[in-house]
């Protein structure tokens, strides 16, 4: 099915209620993988970081990551759930070939963490996504298809693995069916996975970049007929890795799902793959039961049994949630909870602060970040924290304009030559000559000649029209490419002109 045969949004709400199921997987930033002591580390060569255990090689015994199990306690904590007094690995069989194994360990009835919730605000109404179960499992290897045009292995010529990943711990944290969302659930799923990014960033756990694969998540989604309650067959797109991409699929599916349905046909059980360029989906697989994979339990490792003396320990050690921060900034920085709420949004609460720690006053760091850089990473389709400019950076720029070295327009200059990969805010001004013009002989010579020139305009403002002073500054400023202090400007105009301000 292609885009055009969609139907509109709001036909689709009108005749269905959607249900979703949303799973998360977060890839913990631990220094060895979950079973073995092979590193972690990000960029090594493929295949350098693996060791008979990874690669499920005979005789091979795996152990469990201490800090692994730890932090997956401290996520069910902050995420309201109830840890297991005992709990135990499992077998996941299936063949895949970046899985070395043929299985995957994980967990499945007996998972470490169940039960829990996280509230997520959307346009001021409080929705409860509730927690069916975080448990702990291994990442998969990566593989690389080659000679198609699509990166997918439809069309490809050939595939490479690297199995550097396999093994990395995981926490899946799966919600129970989100019902009553209506037409806000492509926000309601945008908001869980944004909240449950922030909380996870909190505990530091991991750094939780969607854009890296350190957090991905599955949206199930499936409509029933208003009034019905027996859910429909439900289609799960996978390995989302953006928050606006997390409310698009979600979107999408929900569109075409009403258009399969109303046309007469049946919604197939599979998984989905996200096209980021459109937003649109395309079938993957048929979608297995769980019965399919045929979990039984570990038998080489032995079960998990977390005491509850531990467990409170770790609960008292929680850091401040993310909630709870939320409230404390909104307060320092004099903002709305409708302002807080859209910083939230836009993914910018980190970089904000990060930016006021680095000596920024609080209204022009939440400027910058939510005006031209929010525009700047919605123009290219991508996190506020993927642009390539730092907190530091953000800081510096506006540390030249509160010395008067630059005026906003300069600034809005050396952001963008900063994102183009020129330089630090310092190495952007010198190369592109932005400073502001503050000579006053140069600027007084300026002003006579935009007087000179505009001889009715001065006129008026000697006659008490002072707002007519506005076109005078704006003849200067074109005349020094607005590279003088608009408001020194001002100051000299009506002086010249023997008028107060």
């Amino acid at each position: 099915m292609t885009v055009t045969e969609l139907v509109s949004y709001e036909d689709a709400m009108a005749a269905y209620e959607p249900v979703m199921g949303l799973e998360v997987h977060v890839e913990l930033g631990t220094k060895t993988k979950m079973f073995c002591g092979c590193s972690t580390t990000l960029g090594a060569e493929p295949n350098a970081q693996t060791c008979p255990t990874c690669l499920g090689l005979p005789g091979s015994l795996p152990v469990v990551n201490a800090t692994g199990v730890e932090s997956a306690i401290k996520i069910g904590l902050a995420l309201n759930c109830e840890i297991a007094e005992w709990c135990r690995f499992a077998r996941k069989n299936y063949f895949y070939p970046d899985m070395p194994k043929n299985f995957q360990t994980s967990q499945y009835d007996e998972p470490i963490a169940f039960n829990g919730y996280l509230d997520v605000e959307v346009e001021g109404e409080i929705f409860r996504v509730e927690i069916e179960r975080a448990h702990m499992e291994e990442d998969t290897g990566k593989s690389t298809h080659v000679g198609g045009a699509t990166g997918r292995i439809q069309g490809a010529s050939h595939s490479l693995l690297d199995y550097n990943r396999a093994g990395i711990p995981l926490i899946e944290i799966v919600t129970k069916p989100i019902v009553g969302a209506g037409e806000k659930a492509p926000e309601v799923a945008k908001a869980y996975v944004t909240e449950l990014r922030e909380l996870i960033k909190a505990l530091g756990v991991s750094e939780a970049r969607m854009e890296m694969g350190q957090m991905r998540c599955d949206v199930n989604l499936s409509l029933r007929p208003h009034g019905a309650e027996k859910f429909g067959t439900r289609s799960e797109t996978k390995n989302v890795n953006s928050l606006r991409s997390v409310e698009r699929a979600a979107r999408f599916e929900i569109q075409r799902h009403a258009a399969v349905l109303g046309g007469g046909g049946t919604i197939i059980q599979e998984t989905r793959h996200f096209h980021e360029e459109d937003g649109s989906t395309t079938p993957g697989r048929v979608k297995e039961e769980a019965e399919d994979y045929r979990y039984f339990p570990e038998p080489d490792l032995v079960p998990v049994a977390p005491s509850r003396e531990w467990v409170e320990e770790l609960r008292a050690g929680l850091p401040e949630l993310p909630r709870v921060r939320r409230t404390r900034l909104r307060e320092d920085w004099g903002i709305s909870e409708h302002e807080m709420q859209s910083v939230l949004n836009a993914g910018a609460i980190d970089l904000i602060s990060a930016t006021i720690d680095a000596g920024a006053p609080a209204d022009q760091a939440r400027k910058w970040w939510m005006g031209e850089l929010a525009r700047r990473a919605n123009e290219e389709g991508t996190e506020l924290a993927a642009l390539p400019i730092t907190p530091e950076q953000i800081a510096r720029v506006c540390a030249l304009v509160k010395e008067g070295s630059l005026n906003d327009k300069l600034a809005r200059q050396v952001i963008e030559g900063v994102l183009a990969g020129e330089g630090d805010p310092d190495t952007v001004v010198e190369k592109r000559g932005l400073k502001v013009v503050s000579d006053e002989g140069a600027l007084g010579t300026a002003v006579d000649e935009a007087i000179a020139a505009n001889a009715a305009i001065a006129d008026k403002i000697r006659g008490g029209k002072v707002a007519a002073a506005g076109a005078l500054v704006g003849a200067v400023m074109k005349a020094t490419r607005g590279q003088a202090d608009a408001a020194r400007v001002r100051e000299l105009i009506l002086e010249k002109l023997g008028v107060e301000g």
